[in-house]
């Protein structure tokens, strides 16, 4: 899934290449896609491209103004398995709806010219598409919590009082910190060395302090390594930065220690047991018991 680092990433590839050109044509190919009617996403047509921004997750390309509205701005969330693709030709022939990963696609100054793709992968298909005059009219980023680059070391500890939730569990909750998803989660506790499992408002300053710094850290350094790709080399750039998360079995980078998983019905996290829990596995969901 794309997250903080990779949404904005996109974002900048936009502002690269897609301000100042006009829209030629929208393509839907998937109705389901759409969350809006009104305005259609022909409502774009001759509208000329003026930004890109992120909403935690959310990705957003502003559009000018027209004598009777004012901007519109077509939201995504790319979800799991949804992604942008940019393209500098395309196919004239409006695409079948239903057929293979193409949600939507824009061309930019004639059709067939160059433009972007909203695609996504495998049958269970949740990416959305919002057309709206205000971002904020999205639900996802009217309850979105604060962004977490954005967070200072005051506000989380906001976040962290009285919380009796696991540190995974807040990180990951768009509603209580923004942009943060399964996989930097994963790399911001091995870095900070905490555990997944650790209770949110139980941690002492030091151990706030520490996850403060490993936030900005980790978030930070995938920004920089991500802004100026291409959005085809995101997903590989991302990877490549990883030290835990998707690498169970592997050999942790920082000690050696066989990184763990942990499996849930629909996703995984995974730990060093050395770096982040005293050296004590926690037992899978799907044993009989967990182990703090």
């Amino acid at each position: 899934m794309p997250e903080l680092p990779e949404v904005e990433a996109l974002a900048h590839h936009l502002r690269e290449h897609a301000v100042y050109r006009p829209v030629a044509r929208v393509d839907l190919a998937s109705m389901s896609a759409l969350k809006t009617f009104d305005p259609p996403v022909s409502a774009l047509v001759g509208r000329v491209v003026t930004g890109a921004s992120r909403f935690g997750k959310f990705l957003s390309v502003d559009f000018d103004d027209r004598p009777d509205t004012g901007p519109l701005h077509l939201v995504t969330h790319l979800s799991r398995a949804g992604w942008l693709r940019w393209h500098t030709t395309a196919g004239v022939t409006p695409p079948k709806p239903g057929r293979g990963p193409l949600q939507l696609r824009v061309h930019l100054d004639q059709v067939g010219g160059p433009g972007f793709d909203l695609t996504e992968q495998g049958t269970q298909k949740r990416l959305a598409v919002y057309l709206v005059e205000d971002p904020a009219q999205v639900p996802g980023i009217a309850k979105l919590g604060p962004d977490a680059l954005e967070l200072g070391r005051a506000g989380l500890d906001e976040l962290l009082d009285g919380d009796n939730r696991r540190l995974k569990t807040l990180l990951v909750d768009q509603s209580t910190l923004a942009g943060i998803g399964n996989a930097y989660s994963d790399e911001i506790l091995h870095t900070a060395r905490l555990s997944p499992y650790a209770t949110a408002s139980r941690l002492d300053a030091a151990a706030r302090d520490t996850l403060f710094e490993s936030l900005h850290a980790v978030l930070s350094d995938a920004v920089a390594r991500s802004v100026g790709q291409g959005a085809a080399e995101l997903k590989g750039e991302k990877r490549s930065g990883l030290r835990v998360h998707a690498r169970t079995g592997l050999p942790c980078p920082v000690c050696g220690d066989t990184v763990r998983e942990v499996s849930f019905a629909e996703r995984s996290f995974q730990y060093c047991p050395t770096c982040q829990t005293g050296g004590k596995p926690l037992a899978d969901r799907r044993l009989s018991r967990l182990v703090r």
